[in-house]
């Protein structure tokens, strides 16, 4: 385990990764300013769900063998990649039925957001080589287990980057629920939402390994 001045360097370290603007963040944006606090709050802990698991494959050495292997890396991003644009392709269709100044509904919901958040987390090989990349600076074989090391390490980060994405979700989701009360505003949310979403999936696409 890393020493008490390592964990602050460590945390410092992480707590600038995790504000930095990054694909979790805007994911959970875009949901934030379709679908409101609530429906953010869930894509958070999704993500969160999704990171965590990405921290037990790199603990255990999945993620090790995700990064040996080319055709592997590239048939998950390319999954991950089709996923998204798969969501943003829906909340774009939801145009067609997004309500007028004169008849307001409800918008359809898109499944469970939690699980939404959970599928495109863990679809991302890029989290788990940042794991890989990241958590072995501060992991120390002869201090102790090097698997409980990269769990601890890891779940600290993914801690703190879910707290960043929760003040994201909060905001978004305010603005997005005012908003939502003009139909015209109602419309560019739902486009904001679904280009961001599409155009995560097409720079996960075009990323290399």
């Amino acid at each position: 385990m890393p020493e008490l001045s390592e964990w602050w360097i460590f945390l410092g370290a992480a707590l600038l990764i995790a504000v930095a603007p990054g694909p979790g963040i805007l994911y959970v944006l875009a949901r934030s300013l379709r679908g409101g606090r609530v429906e953010g709050v869930r894509s958070a802990l999704g993500t969160f769900l999704g990171a965590a698991v990405h921290v037990l494959a790199a603990a255990v050495g999945l993620s090790a063998l995700l990064a040996a292997s080319a055709t592997a890396f590239t048939v998950v991003k390319f999954a991950g990649a089709a996923y998204l644009v798969y969501l943003g392709v829906r909340t774009l269709r939801e145009l067609r039925t997004t309500p007028t100044a004169e008849q307001h509904t409800p918008p359809k919901r898109q499944g469970s957001a939690v699980t939404q958040g959970l599928v495109t987390e863990v679809l991302n090989p890029k989290t788990a080589m940042f794991f890989l990349a990241f958590l072995p600076q501060f992991v120390h074989p002869e201090r102790g287990s090097q698997t409980l090391a990269f769990l601890a390490l890891g779940m600290a980060f993914v801690v703190l980057a879910t707290t960043a994405d929760l003040l994201v979700a909060v905001f978004a989701g305010t603005l997005g629920t005012w908003l939502a009360h003009n139909p015209r505003w109602q419309r560019r949310q739902h486009a904001l939402s679904g280009v961001t979403l599409i155009g995560l999936g097409g720079a996960l696409a075009l990323g290399k390994q």
